[in-house]
Formats: structure tokens, C-alpha cells, sequence
């Protein structure tokens, strides 16, 4: 698997040494009430450093989280915080929600670029599924990683197929509606891939203690782990 690590792609970086970056607590508006029949989870953009934001622009509260597709911290709290924090707080406008993708390996990436093909809207549709079939994508990747042809013989596009198919995820998008040239497409765009592997380099920092990380209007929410503390401190928050 170390092989694996050094060629997905050049620009995955797997020493992360990049210096600490403050980011600032951003602006507090207004919370904003849905219009009648409106149902925020529906809206989501994409914003100019590259991440994906689901919800009312105008939420009180702006949540982000800091997540890996082959985590399983991840996955587990995705599948018991995922729906309630949909339909209880984003649903309703009272939450915006941002994703900040921390890279972790080369099935990471794959997932990621995949997960993200279509734009922000069916991103966050497909979210939930990518988690609960990690461990069987994840397992079949790690399986086909032992007997994996030779990756640096290959172009980063082509390396880039190998692995996702590897894995199962070309099936997995296929059934989840993302035809297979646009699959191909997406995997070759070294442009996008270079733009996720540089975004997890300025998040793993030497102070960044894993994912799942949640931060809340600005401020990390230490020692989050499930879907009760998160959702205790976003009640906090809304006031």
C-alpha cells in the first residue's frame, strides 16, 4: 500500500509540514427562516476555495466538518448524525453545513474526485451512501492493492481509474447515476485532484487531531465525537 500512497498522483502529499494557518471566525448574519415549502438541503454551492456548502447562506450557525471518505469514525458518525442534522437543522435554515475533504490515502481521493464529479448538489446526496458501503469498497480496494499492476508505468489518469476500479468505486458511482465517460473524465482531471491533495495539506497540521473535526461559527467544537455533543452544541449556538 505504501506504493499505492507514493503514485495515485504526485500531488498527494503524504507529509503533512505545511505551517499552521489561523482561519477567521467568520460573520454571524441574521438567521434567515425558509420560505414556506422550502427545503434548504436542496440548495448547496460550491465556494471560491473549492469546498462544497449545503444550506441556507444565511443560517445562524455555519458548521463545517472535517471528514475522510475511508474513515471510519467518519462513517460511523455519518450514519447516526447524518439525517437528523439534515432534516432538523439544515432542512429548516437554521444550519449551513461545509465539508472540508482531510485526505488520507489514495482510495480517499478517488472517492473524493468521484463524490464531487457532479457538483455540490448530488455531492451531498451521495454522501451518505459512499459512507455506508465503505467498509466493502475499502476492503475490496485493500484486497486489490496487494496484486496492483504498476501503477508508476501508467499515466496519472490512467493510475487514477485503476485504483477507483480497483476498489469498486467506478460500480459504486455507476449505480448512483454518474455515467461512465463522465467517471473517466472526472478521474483525469489532475487540475481537481491537485486542489484537494493542496486543501488536505493546510489541514493536516500539527494541531489537527483527525476526523472527524467539527467546527461551529468559526471555532473548533473540542471533543466532538457523536451526533449527541454536535448536535448539544449547535442547540447552544442557535441560543
Amino acid at each position: 500500500m505504501n506504493h499505492l500512497l507514493r503514485r495515485l498522483l504526485p500531488f498527494l502529499i503524504l507529509a503533512f509540514a505545511a505551517p499552521s494557518v489561523s482561519a477567521a471566525a467568520p460573520a454571524k448574519p441574521a438567521a434567515a427562516a425558509a420560505p414556506a415549502g422550502k427545503d434548504w438541503t436542496k440548495v448547496a454551492t460550491r465556494t471560491a476555495s473549492g469546498t462544497f456548502v449545503q444550506g441556507n447562506p444565511a443560517a445562524k450557525v455555519k458548521l463545517i466538518e472535517y471528514l475522510s471518505f475511508t474513515c471510519p469514525h467518519c462513517a460511523a458518525f455519518d450514519a447516526e448524525g447524518a439525517s437528523p442534522l439534515a432534516q432538523r437543522y439544515i432542512r429548516t435554515g437554521l444550519v449551513s453545513y461545509e465539508v472540508r475533504l482531510a485526505l488520507r490515502d489514495p482510495f480517499d481521493l478517488a472517492a473524493s474526485v468521484l463524490a464531487r464529479c457532479s457538483g455540490p448538489v448530488p455531492f451531498f446526496a451521495v454522501k451518505p451512501a459512499l459512507f455506508a458501503a465503505q467498509s466493502d469498497w475499502l476492503q475490496k480496494g485493500y484486497k486489490w492493492g496487494q496484486t496492483a499492476p504498476k501503477l508508476d508505468e501508467m499515466t496519472e489518469a490512467d493510475a487514477g481509474k485503476a485504483i477507483a476500479a480497483g476498489a469498486g468505486l467506478d460500480t459504486f458511482f455507476i449505480k448512483h447515476g454518474l455515467p461512465r465517460e463522465r467517471i473517466d473524465a472526472c478521474l483525469a482531471n489532475a487540475e481537481e485532484q491537485r486542489s484537494l491533495s493542496a486543501a488536505a495539506q493546510a489541514i493536516w497540521t500539527p494541531d489537527f487531531p483527525g476526523t472527524p473535526l467539527f467546527e461551529i461559527n468559526g471555532k473548533r467544537a473540542e471533543g466532538v465525537h457523536d451526533w449527541a455533543g454536535l448536535e448539544a452544541r449547535l442547540k447552544a449556538a442557535l441560543g
